[in-house]
């Protein structure tokens, strides 16, 4: 009886920790989500992944590090991409996307501020643009954010759908890198940061790469049905 009574109550810790880590990444990821307020976002991230090494330091049984940030960093990024072309493509004449939006475009990508709001759906004009917004959006982004939420959980369907999703998003990567480049004399020219700023700002795009290898040699055993 002792020992089970320990056992129950290592369970007990253990959950409760694991809970109070999720509240912070699941709020700092929300905030980084939204793009805007990302820089809010990012110390209640930093504060949770801390929480989270505390308990394993302690003994306590929570779900692996890699788990975490892999499933948190893929929901960071799809949501960002979705909120960020959802704004484009649904409120590209109020004032927060011409700010943001065409700001952006100074800065990174001039094809979000050639003829913006010039076409029949407003927004960015850039080439391609568009058909990767409405494409991705209610597709490849959406699964992503719905598979990590099933990995966060420990669950198999979770571990199964991200390697579907990441290597769908290598699929991205490849055809927006092809896109950007053939268009580059429309997207770059006369930008703040060009390409050294795109490659900045495309480090989120990289978690299919990161995630494929782990996804592939992680013993599926730890993922529950």
């Amino acid at each position: 009886m002792p020992t089970g009574s320990g056992l129950d109550e290592h369970v007990a810790e253990s959950q409760l920790a694991q809970r109070q880590a999720d509240r912070w990444l699941i709020s700092g990821s929300i905030l980084i989500g939204s793009a805007a307020l990302g820089i809010f976002g990012l110390p209640l991230f930093l504060r949770g992944v801390w929480l989270l090494r505390r308990a394993q330091r302690t003994g306590l049984t929570v779900r692996p590090m890699l788990v975490t940030l892999l499933g948190y960093l893929v929901i960071i990024d799809a949501a960002i991409n979705a909120v960020g072309w959802a704004l484009d493509m649904v409120g590209n004449h109020t004032l927060l996307a011409r700010v943001l939006l065409t700001g952006w475009g100074n800065i990174f990508d001039a094809g979000y501020f050639w003829h913006f709001n010039e076409l029949w759906i407003g927004g960015a004009a850039g080439p391609g643009e568009k058909g990767w917004e409405i494409g991705l959006i209610f597709t490849v982004f959406t699964m992503r954010i719905a598979a990590a939420t099933g990995f966060l959980q420990m669950k198999r369907w979770g571990q199964q759908w991200m390697i579907v999703t990441c290597w769908m998003g290598v699929v991205i990567w490849c055809g927006y890198v092809f896109n950007m480049t053939m268009y580059a004399d429309v997207r770059y020219a006369g930008v703040v940061m060009p390409v050294i700023g795109w490659w900045l700002y495309d480090i989120f795009y990289i978690t299919p790469f990161l995630a494929i290898p782990y996804l592939h040699t992680v013993n599926r055993e730890i993922f529950t049905d």
